[in-house]
């Protein structure tokens, strides 16, 4: 390969995924007579006031490529030192070691994909090196084999890595061994810089392999997806060492039975997200030991495993410790609850009334909220821009509890009065024969459409939502996205008035019985949406989606009604 190049087909080349020839750059006044032989075809000052630094003359730039670039030109932005040097040097002596490292790397920096960064890395051995010091991200999983003499290899190519992926997803043994706690050991003896660790499916590594991260004294975000070899103790090691841990992740962790190291958190007060998923080892209660860390925690989403909620015994004793100790969450902006038991007064419920900067809330199938709940939290959440409820059937509800409770339209108007921001909207109702009647009707999801400028709104299962309800939404001045699914009420008549909303641009629809091709006609040649989604509609078909939406997306799988 050619070492000598002009500079701007070195340039362009490096640049090749993101950006076409020609190019206009904006340029300083005074860096004009640096250009050297390039071609000047416009120059307009902006103003005669504008000072150098603010870039007031346009300069389109024309190069020759080989590349196959689109037709068009792009404006960019450069820092004046990269500028600077880029037009010190006449392009016909340059050569690649001529290059500048700052601009070099800012070239690196624009390639986003993996696999374009390894292309470009094995042109030279000074892209090579450069672009081994910039990469702070690394992805591996079962092609890491031998595990542990790869990862080391992995770690003395590219010394500076801040963040590490981890995955045996659909390992087998096979495959070869996966990296065990010895792997650990090297990543935090090698990666001085490690921030951020995910482990997924890393069924090898042990609390030993845990402790070893402990002295990674930067970590900040540790995510854990089925380790099933963790325990508490393991965590609690590490959480000692790391006191700068801000993201905390477990899913599935089913050995993690102690909760000393969520007691030990709280005592940081460093914690900003904490997810933990069927973990059915820690209850809802157990979330009350995170004390003073509940004053910086900004996200919480906690997922009880639906298969083993009701065989759990619960700490009541804990859940009681909500009511008399003070759970400072106001910091809180987004809350999410899947399949939780919600005490009425008591344990997750106190949250409710406290959180004043929530921006986003989903409720996911928890039994015992009360439209009081949701009032309370209305009233204190004025910052509310997403609500997520997906609520039980009629059917289910009294096998849950012995005094069934369910959310009504008083919720949902309180809503609507007091979250004047609202955005985001979806409802759902839980699978089954027996569909809810009983909730919300469609005077309550109108009351959001009406009074809040919902730009997003998605109903599932909800059988209150009728052609009438279609009608109401011509008046939606807000709604761009409108996912229907299951929403078996609406007819062709309902659906034809969906080319008469003033902005909607998507349109999701998925295992609706009542529509046909026929509803989806006024659409056809008009393109007002940009994108229609078709699945497992059986009365639509392939031919009747056509022309409906810029982008069309249509799937048919009918098992779901057998």
């Amino acid at each position: 390969m050619a070492t000598k190049h002009k500079l701007g087909l070195v340039a362009l080349r490096c640049f090749f995924v993101e950006i076409p020839v020609p190019t206009t750059f904006i340029l300083g006044a005074d860096m004009l007579s640096r250009m050297g032989d390039w071609k000047i075809t416009d120059q307009k000052r902006r103003t005669e006031t504008e000072p150098d630094l603010q870039f007031p003359v346009a300069v389109h730039l024309h190069g020759e490529s080989e590349l196959p670039f689109p037709g068009q030109s792009e404006t960019m932005n450069m820092s004046v030192e990269v500028l600077e040097k880029l037009f010190s040097v006449k392009s016909e002596s340059l050569t690649m070691e001529d290059l500048p490292d700052q601009l070099i790397l800012e070239i690196l920096g624009r390639l986003k994909r993996t696999v374009d960064r390894n292309s470009v890395s094995l042109t030279c051995k000074r892209l090579h090196q450069l672009d081994n010091e910039q990469r702070h991200s690394l992805r591996v999983g079962c092609g890491l084999h031998p595990a542990n003499e790869a990862l080391t290899s992995l770690c003395s190519r590219f010394p500076n890595l801040v963040r590490v992926e981890i995955t045996y997803s659909g390992w087998m043994s096979k495959l070869g061994k996966q990296l065990d706690d010895q792997g650990l050991f090297i990543l935090s003896n090698r990666c001085p810089s490690l921030a951020d660790l995910t482990l997924s499916y890393c069924t090898f590594i042990t609390d030993s392999g845990l402790s070893y991260l402990a002295s990674c004294s930067k970590l900040s975000a540790l995510k854990l997806n089925f380790t099933p070899r963790i325990s508490g103790c393991g965590i609690l090691s590490l959480v000692v060492g790391c006191k700068n841990l801000a993201v905390l992740h477990l899913i599935r962790c089913l050995n993690v039975s102690s909760v000393e190291w969520l007691e030990y958190l709280g005592k940081l007060e460093t914690l900003e997200d904490l997810l933990i998923k069927n973990c059915r080892a820690i209850g809802e209660g157990d979330l009350i030991k995170l004390g003073p860390s509940w004053r910086k925690l900004k996200r919480l989403q906690f997922e009880v495993d639906a298969n083993y909620r009701y065989m759990k015994v619960y700490d009541h004793a804990a859940i009681d410790r909500w009511q008399k100790q003070l759970v400072p969450c106001e910091n809180l902006q987004e809350l999410s609850l899947v399949n939780c038991i919600i005490s009425p007064g008591r344990g997750l419920s106190c949250l409710f009334g406290k959180c004043k900067n929530l921006e986003k809330i989903h409720l996911d199938m928890c039994v015992g909220v009360r439209d009081c709940d949701i009032v309370t939290l209305a009233q204190k959440s004025q910052k509310l821009s997403s609500i997520s409820l997906r609520v039980p059937s009629d059917l289910s509800l009294p096998l849950l509890m012995n005094n069934p409770l369910r959310l009504t339209d008083d919720c949902l108007k309180a809503v609507a009065k007091n979250c004047s921001m609202l955005e985001t909207v979806r409802i759902s109702f839980s699978d089954g024969e027996f569909p809810s009647f009983s909730s919300f009707t469609l005077n309550g999801i109108l009351s959001l459409v009406q009074m809040c400028p919902i730009r997003e709104l998605s109903l599932d299962h909800a059988y209150s939502f009728n052609d009438v309800g279609m009608e109401a939404l011509c008046s939606a001045q807000y709604l761009k996205i409108l996912e229907l699914v299951r929403c078996q009420e609406i007819t062709d008549e309902g659906l034809q008035l969906v080319s008469q909303f003033p902005k909607l641009c998507i349109l999701r629809l998925s295992k609706c019985l009542g529509i046909t091709d026929e509803g989806l006609k006024p659409l056809v040649g008009s393109y007002k949406l940009k994108l229609l989604v078709v699945e497992d509609c059986p009365q639509i078909s392939g031919r009747g989606v056509i022309g409906a939406a810029k982008s069309v997306s249509f799937k048919q799988d009918l098992s779901w009604m057998y």
